[in-house]
């Protein structure tokens, strides 16, 4: 029987409904939750990002957990899903939602089962993020999968835009900004100041470019995770839609010459392999996308860090 999380949606990949601080997540091993909040808008009419876990779910309906192309694992065999169901944000309070965010992700992070988070913009990754540094013993390390570098001071006086959460990242005591990893940065809509404000912060850069030239995926993963887990005690991983090429991403913001689908589950499962703690999947706006590809690409790429999470256990 499915769960549904409200109306029509069900829960992710078929999982089950359950609440916070109830015994019922005690039996899953993964926790997903949906963060439906868009804050300032930072061009244009470009927006909808918030309905992006309603349309992650629904599209996740099609899927099982079997990967042939991964020696056939099935992850759906390995781990149990709950599906908590949505951060309750404030649309006109942004403080207000920052701490909801943030205390609903304290209180998955006490659970110790792994979270994946459905944004919403990317402004969400930081208050996930700081209750994560306040409930482990050391510091956080970061790989940022993304066309820009989301770092800019405030974005027209707003200090949580989408633009602005790696900014107050920096400025997390509990994240070392030295293991801050953006990886996939490319295009003109990055400010030339932004790559000064990573330099500046110790953050390191890893552009598509790089990525694309390097020949060997596995051995660019390994860079970045050394440098994210290098002093940290746990590894974040935030992906952004847009750090994909447009012709992969029409969900997604419009951003050329970046990622193939193939380059990004790639990344995204070797990490997986290496240990992190967590990941958000953020900025995929159903309404620019009729056919949904991108909402459908969300569920593969939670299965590849599934099926990474699952190879990694083994080697525990």
């Amino acid at each position: 029987m499915t769960d549904y999380i409200y109306g029509n949606t069900p829960c992710f990949l078929g999982g089950k409904k359950v609440q916070i601080g109830t015994n019922e997540v005690n039996d899953r091993d993964v926790l997903i939750y949906g963060v439906p909040w868009e804050g300032a808008v930072t061009w244009g009419d470009y927006t909808g990002a918030e309905l992006g876990p309603k349309s992650i779910r629904l599209n996740s309906a099609r899927y099982s957990g079997y990967l042939p192309e991964l020696g056939g694992i099935d992850v759906l065999s390995h781990y149990q899903l709950g599906d908590l169901g949505d951060v309750d944000i404030v649309p006109h309070d942004v403080p207000d939602t920052m701490n909801r965010i943030e205390s609903f992700a304290g209180k998955v992070w006490d659970t110790g089962k792994f979270p994946v988070a459905f944004g919403g913009d990317h402004g969400i990754t930081f208050p996930i993020v700081s209750a994560l540094g306040k409930k482990i013993d050391g510091k956080v390390g970061i790989i940022h999968l993304d066309a820009h570098y989301d770092n800019m001071n405030d974005y027209q006086g707003e200090m949580y835009a989408r633009s602005t959460p790696f900014k107050r990242l920096y400025e997390d005591e509990n994240v070392r900004s030295e293991s801050i990893v953006h990886m996939g940065i490319h295009g003109p809509r990055n400010k030339p100041e932004t790559g000064k404000f990573a330099a500046e912060a110790g953050a390191t850069t890893i552009t598509s470019r790089e990525i694309r030239y390097v020949n060997d995926i596995q051995a660019m993963a390994d860079k970045a995770y050394e440098i994210a887990s290098e002093g940290t005690e746990a590894v974040y991983l935030s992906i952004c839609s847009d750090v994909l090429d447009f012709a992969f991403n029409p969900g997604g913001p419009v951003d050329g010459n970046g990622l193939t689908s193939f380059e990004l589950v790639e990344l995204v499962h070797a990490f997986a392999k290496k240990g992190i703690i967590g990941m958000d999947l953020v900025e995929i706006y159903p309404i620019q996308d009729p056919n949904d590809f991108s909402s459908h690409l969300a569920s593969t790429i939670i299965l590849y860090a599934l099926a990474g999470n699952i190879l990694n256990d083994k080697e525990k």
